[in-house]
């Protein structure tokens, strides 16, 4: 099998699973575009534990991991099989890279997983499962992960990063897609380091670019981004999906960190 890409998601509010907006067509036109998988391996900031844990549930459940929105969005379920042997996989290589990994066998899929591979895979006959994000990884750290994973790629697996390319929920505006500017300019400056390769600018972003600390009054929903930048090897090439900008200060902007067109 073609060696994978890995891909940075910008996963938006859970509401992003009835409102496709402009990133949800553009994901599932991903998937289809894509070499098909055989499993999908998810790192998400809605499951921060001491440590890093695999998911090796063979039949993982969907958990809506949040409160207050409209019933329906309760009701969905996500129901892809796991992928134990993978995951194993994955305990192994994170092993050899130095880490102490926690296998866990009962772990769901949080809506960092679930929400976007509604649109990438929307007939949930992908395998997937769930790497965590240790409660004290930083951007180097993230890096690290990502190549600890790298290998899994030439086995078909699809590594995702899932976060949000901006997270600042006190500003939140509902149901406003006029993208605020601070936004936008940090978007557009993680953009060109992206495409520009340029990852130490991309390791050093929460300190090097333009409203950073607005942009993300906390790291857990950026570092997924360099998770999977991590994971796409030092020669990859870059493409953008655009997503545009939800309620006020969302952006959903997506990479895919590869040679693919």
């Amino acid at each position: 099998m073609k060696t994978l890409p890995s891909l940075f998601v910008s996963h938006g509010a859970p509401t992003f699973a009835l409102e496709p907006g402009l990133a949800g067509p553009a994901l599932t036109g991903l998937g289809q575009a894509l070499p098909r998988p055989t499993a999908v391996l998810v790192v998400s900031p809605h499951w921060i534990t001491p440590g890093v844990r695999v998911g090796l549930a063979e039949t993982p459940a969907t958990i809506h991991d949040f409160g207050g929105f409209e019933p329906a969005l309760y009701q969905l379920r996500y129901p892809a099989p796991g992928h134990p042997a993978f995951a194993r996989q994955a305990l192994s290589l994170l092993e050899k890279s130095g880490w102490q990994p926690v296998a866990d066998a009962s772990r769901g899929l949080d809506h960092g997983a679930w929400v976007p591979l509604r649109h990438l895979y929307p007939d949930a006959s992908v395998p997937v499962f769930q790497v965590s994000l240790p409660t004290d990884l930083d951007s180097q750290s993230a890096w690290k992960l990502g190549q600890a994973l790298a290998p899994l790629k030439d086995e078909g697996v699809l590594i995702v990063g899932s976060g949000s390319l901006t997270h600042n929920l006190y500003e939140v505006r509902w149901g406003d897609k006029n993208g605020a500017d601070y936004a936008r300019e940090f978007s557009q400056w993680i953009r060109e380091a992206v495409l520009a390769g340029d990852h130490q600018r991309l390791i050093n972003a929460l300190t090097l670019a333009p409203h950073a600390q607005r942009a993300h009054p906390t790291t857990e929903h950026f570092l997924p981004l360099l998770v999977a930048a991590g994971a796409s090897g030092a020669e990859a090439g870059a493409s953008v999906i655009e997503g545009g900008i939800e309620h006020g200060v969302l952006s959903m902007d997506s990479f895919v960190f590869s040679a693919f067109p």
